[in-house]
């Protein structure tokens, strides 16, 4: 039971990205050939998320390659995984999403936010025009003066 309670504690030490069916994320994965290591990514939806607590925690990522449908299923708190990015965000509103095995292209779609473009603000036109306009000045400037000096 100590040896348990030992990796539960390492598991929870270790920072995790949060992570929900519909979610697109790229999965950095440690491969062994051999006596050499090589880190592998995996990018496709998260289609399901075990409810294990702590250490058993683990997740189903699901991607299409030449036609054919990939699933591989991921311990959360693998030592063997190097880094999970989340590429985008999902509207879903099931927890288990096996219904995407069914369907293929437009039919598969999900509504999804990229994650970099969702916390960024559009700046307000006045601001915008002053950045458009500022460096197209300087150029005619400096086009003007390497004439002139010719």
């Amino acid at each position: 039971m100590n040896l348990l309670s030992e990796v539960q504690n390492m598991a929870s030490a270790r920072k995790v990205p949060e992570i929900k069916p519909g979610y697109t994320v790229k999965v950095h994965q440690i491969i062994k050939e051999g006596e050499k290591e090589r880190v592998q990514i995996f990018q496709g939806l998260v289609i399901k998320l075990n409810s294990g607590h702590g250490a058993d925690k683990s997740f189903t990522v699901r991607k299409i390659v030449e036609g054919i449908g990939v699933e591989k299923n991921f311990p959360l708190y693998s030592p063997l995984l190097k880094k999970i990015e989340v590429v985008k965000t999902g509207e879903v509103r099931r927890a288990k999403l096996y219904y995407i095995r069914d369907k293929s292209g437009k039919s598969a779609r999900l509504k999804e936010e990229f994650v970099g473009l969702k916390d960024e603000k559009p700046l307000e036109p006045e601001l915008m025009e002053q950045i458009v306009e500022a460096p197209v000045e300087e150029t005619k400037k400096e086009t003007a003066e390497e004439t002139k000096a010719e």
